[in-house]
């Protein structure tokens, strides 16, 4: 059940027409909202909030907006609180806030926050784990008061008995004024997580008298919603080739496809079908086949960006929708590998296998990099700011890359999108290069680029971490995401040493594999000491992780996972298809981590059933030295594959059923 509360006293709101709260009344129910209750004071809205259940929006009655703003706020896909945040020129008993990586990190009045982005909007939806911490800010602001008309300090600075909200640097809930913004300020010193929420196409705006109000739903009535909510189903910035090449057309797809009644995870098969067809073409070879498979994989990637535009157009948002998108697109792109991969061999290219195994390693461990650097920035966000972490190197190239960021449409701007080689510009590449040229070159043009874009980013990444010093592994649980196994957990944090032996295990791994090349089989005696390196760095992991660069540990160690399969593979003979196969299965499991990371979430229910990193990799040494590589490597991957599936339907199928069936029970 969703409860919306309208905050009906306060601030300018006091000055506002009688009809004021009654039209956003019937604005929340019409959005969704199960239950709507205007709250006198913050006192009445803390006591309704406390016994709510579900989600609760709330909003001050000086809100003017479209219908579409609050129902794009109420259905908001990310994982948490969201809050309204507005260019607007705040009043002067409004907060202001300042935001980082779409994360609102703290709010006050214009004269404690100097570096604000925005200003808030009069309007939030609070999830339910984020409910106490409403409730005691609320109780906070309502004890503080302050003079009609000024933004100074509180004439009653105490809290409410029993209600200690730690106030970080830069958040002052006793400097602004209105009821509803004392209680943001509050609420976001208590340090809940809040996305911000912008409005683009659409209007929204805070009125403090009728004048402003007559104006601001005049400015309503001259927008289209409907129009603007399509155009608003496009990413407001994405990369080049999406831009101009996809975006500019897509919307009219994504109209009819609501119109057919498809569902965006109806669109993301048909996207995965099409990718797996253009494989099949670019394995079949010859000019036609290869020209037809650029432009399935085109038209795939066209509907890869319909489904989220489907999505954010019918407010059709899971969480299963979310993570099969986040799997589909990278499964599609390594399918698609395979297929250049087995079309180069088949014409007489070359091996192709071995740079699709190579294409396949180096983007899953890039999008590792990612996902943790965007752990570290997280983190780096919301820490308080002080003198002594201002004016570094770090700073400078935030400051540096906000500015690039800013100038949106320059020269500047889309050469730092493209040169980190998106996926609208990988798939470009392969089919431009795969139709124009041959499938060598295709593979061969992913490696260039992906490893110049891994070069860039790693380098300019490293170098900010360094001068960012938050460790960022200590705020989710690293020994999930590092995928260690029951042998890390029980021994792991006995040697110090975390990222020097994690990127010696990725050397390790790649000293076995340029034995394995030159030896041949009898660089399998070789496998054990390399595995003792790889268990060594994973005892390390399991360390205390305060390094400014620990952060890139569990990418090292997927690099030093995949390395090490395929160097036991062709000490092995093991066919090179088979070690793809193998490690294809491997990128699924952790891109489940990723996509867990990214969302906070839980293991997987069958998570422990993958034997960790460490235990496979042994599997995979005792097999090579019995003799029977391919077929250890076989079956350990068969299984692995198949324990995937049970997870799968585990976590989106049988726990969902059992959960919706308890309360009945």
């Amino acid at each position: 059940m969703t409860l919306a509360i309208v905050l009906a006293a306060g601030g300018p709101a006091a000055a506002l027409p009688d009809d004021a709260v009654p039209h956003l009344v019937a604005q929340w129910r019409a959005v969704g909202a199960t239950e709507v209750r205007v709250a006198a004071d913050l006192g009445e809205l803390a006591a309704l909030a406390e016994h709510a259940t579900g989600p609760v929006l709330v909003s001050g009655a000086d809100l003017v907006a479209h219908t579409t703003v609050l129902k794009h706020l109420a259905t908001s896909p990310v994982p948490g609180t969201a809050a309204l945040v507005l260019a607007d020129p705040p009043a002067d008993r409004h907060a202001v806030v300042r935001e980082e990586r779409g994360q609102v990190v703290s709010a006050g009045s214009t004269g404690t926050l100097p570096d604000a982005t925005g200003s808030f909007g009069g309007a939030l939806r609070v999830v339910p784990a984020d409910l106490p911490a409403l409730v005691a800010a609320a109780r906070t602001a309502a004890t503080t008061t302050v003079p009609a008309g000024t933004g100074g300090p509180p004439a009653d600075p105490a809290g409410a008995p029993g209600t200690a909200v730690p106030a970080p640097v830069e958040s002052d809930a006793t400097a602004v004024g209105a009821d509803l913004d004392r209680l943001f300020a509050a609420f976001t010193a208590t340090g809940a997580l809040t996305f911000a929420h912008r409005v683009r196409l659409l209007v929204a705006h805070r009125v403090v008298d009728p004048a402003g109000l007559a104006a601001a739903r005049a400015e309503l009535t001259g927008v289209d919603e409907d129009a603007a909510e399509l155009r608003l189903s496009v990413k407001e910035r994405d990369d080049f080739f999406t831009t101009y090449f996809v975006s500019t057309w897509s919307p009219y797809v994504t109209k009819l496809c609501a119109r057919l009644g498809l569902t965006p995870t109806g669109v993301t098969m048909i996207s995965v079908l099409f990718a797996v067809v253009a494989a099949v073409l670019f394995g079949v070879g010859g000019r036609p086949a290869l020209v037809a498979g650029g432009v399935l994989l085109y038209l795939g990637f066209m509907l890869d960006c319909v489904d989220g535009q489907l999505a954010r157009y019918t407010r059709n948002f899971s969480p299963w929708g979310g993570w099969l998108d986040t799997m589909a697109d990278r499964a599609k792109e390594y399918v698609v590998y395979a297929g250049l991969g087995f079309g180069m061999t088949h014409a007489g290219l070359g091996d192709g296998w071995v740079l699709a195994l190579a294409a396949m390693t180096l983007q899953t461990v890039r999008h590792h990099v990612d996902a943790w650097y965007g752990v570290l920035h997280d983190a780096a966000a919301r820490r308080p700011k002080t003198a002594s972490t201002g004016g570094g190197i770090g700073d400078k190239l935030n400051a540096a890359s906000n500015r690039v960021q800013n100038d949106t449409g320059s020269l500047s701007y889309w050469l730092k999108r493209t040169v980190v080689f998106p996926i609208g510009e990988r798939w470009a590449l392969i089919a431009l290069a795969a139709a124009l040229f041959d499938t060598r070159v295709a593979l061969v043009a992913v490696l260039a680029w992906g490893g110049l874009a891994f070069a860039y980013t790693g380098a300019l990444r490293t170098l900010r971490a360094r001068f960012l010093r938050v460790p960022a592994l200590g705020t989710v649980d690293a020994g999930l995401h590092r995928d260690d196994g029951l042998l890390l957990r029980r021994f792991g944090g006995r040697i110090p040493a975390q990222l020097p032996l994690a990127v010696l295990a990725a050397l390790a791994a790649l000293g076995l594999l340029g034995a394995a090349l030159t030896a041949g089989e009898t660089a399998r005696w070789a496998a054990p000491v390399a595995l003792l390196v790889l268990l060594a760095a994973g005892l390390a992991a399991r360390g205390r992780a305060e390094g400014p660069l620990d952060w890139l540990v569990p990418a090292a160690l997927r690099a030093a996972e995949y390395v090490f399969a395929i160097a036991v593979g062709v000490a092995g003979d093991v066919p090179l298809p088979l070690v793809f196969g193998y490690v294809f299965v491997l990128t699924l499991l952790h891109y489940d981590l990723v996509a867990r990371l990214e969302k906070r979430q839980p293991a997987p229910p069958l998570h422990d059933l993958t034997l960790g990193w460490e235990g496979r990799s042994i599997l995979l040494v005792v097999a090579l030295i019995a003799g029977f590589a391919w077929v250890g490597m076989a079956t350990l991957g068969a299984y692995l594959f198949v324990v995937f599936v049970m997870s799968v339907v585990a976590a989106w199928v049988t726990v969902p059923a059992r959960a919706a069936s308890a309360p009945a029970r």
